[in-house]
């Protein structure tokens, strides 16, 4: 499956999670919901993946940690919070670029509508 058919699922259940509860919530509640309404989509995910950051030569001591890795291609970075920081879609490019993969999701459902909180960030995807 694509990246973009694997967004598209990521997203549809994303909204189905914030139909449901609503913004004002914990992330670690969005990121429990997110999982079971996946895994009820049959959509494959792991959660907080461990990714390790490798520096000239080694693997440092220190992994990333990804909220999500679904279908094993994309990155979801889930936030519940009042608007994005200036370094939360360069972190998330960071992410891409260090565990090989092409397309990351931001999902901040801290907003009215969930639409307004979703964020693409692409790393050398192709079409």
């Amino acid at each position: 499956m694509h990246e973009n058919e694997i967004s598209e699922k990521i997203i549809g259940a994303a909204i189905e999670v914030h139909r449901i509860l609503g913004p004002g919530l914990l992330e670690s509640v969005y990121e429990d919901a997110l999982c079971h309404e996946l895994h009820l989509r049959g959509v494959q995910f792991v959660r907080q993946q461990s990714v390790p950051i490798p520096f000239k030569g080694i693997k440092l001591g220190t992994d990333l940690r990804l909220d999500l890795l679904v279908e094993g291609k994309v990155i979801v970075d889930l936030k519940a919070k009042e608007e994005l920081s200036i370094i939360d879609k360069p972190k998330l490019l960071t992410y891409l670029r260090l565990s090989e993969k092409s397309l990351g999701l931001i999902i901040n459902f801290h907003v009215e509508v969930l639409r307004d909180g979703i964020s693409r960030v692409v790393n050398k995807l192709v079409e």
